[in-house]
């Protein structure tokens, strides 16, 4: 199956969060990586104070069920010091399942295509630049989604994690 993941980080040396998620991932039986997308910088959601984040997203093949990748992203979260205390507070890691394949999922601990991801210029810019051409199941194609986000202070940082 095809899945897209968001990756997050404004703690702790950030983009080394990033490149050692990425490895975590990619070492898990199951999954290959297919894709990763430049570094960006972008603003905190939620006005809250708080350094900059910096974001990527990873594509990955898996023959992992849905709820057993969340588990092991939850897994690489608390081992990298994840600590959810709060909503859209700092963090050292965050990973989201954005897209898996084109499936729809309304579960109590998941949703997928990922609640907020169309409107949130650090998901569909890295997300347009490893797939452009991608359809998001109840969203429409990714290319007219992005051509509709403003950038919000999005920066783009480098060309790999």
């Amino acid at each position: 199956m095809q899945v897209y993941l968001g990756l997050g980080s404004n703690l702790e040396s950030p983009v080394e969060q990033l490149r050692a998620a990425r490895a975590a991932i990619a070492a898990v039986n199951g999954i290959s990586e297919t894709g990763f997308s430049s570094l960006y910088r972008s603003p905190p959601m939620g006005g809250k104070e708080q350094p900059d984040y910096v974001n990527a997203v990873m594509a990955i093949e898996t023959e992992l069920s849905p709820l057993e990748l969340l588990t092991v992203t939850q897994r690489i979260e608390n081992e990298q010091g994840r600590v959810r205390s709060e909503r859209w507070g700092a963090r050292t890691l965050d990973i989201d399942i954005l897209l898996f394949g084109d499936e729809v999922l309304n579960l109590p601990d998941l949703i997928v295509p990922h609640y907020g991801m169309a409107g949130r210029a650090f998901v569909l810019y890295p997300l347009f630049e490893i797939a452009p051409d991608l359809e998001i199941p109840t969203h429409g194609k990714l290319a007219d989604l992005v051509s509709r986000c403003p950038l919000d202070g999005l920066e783009r940082l480098s060309d790999v994690a």
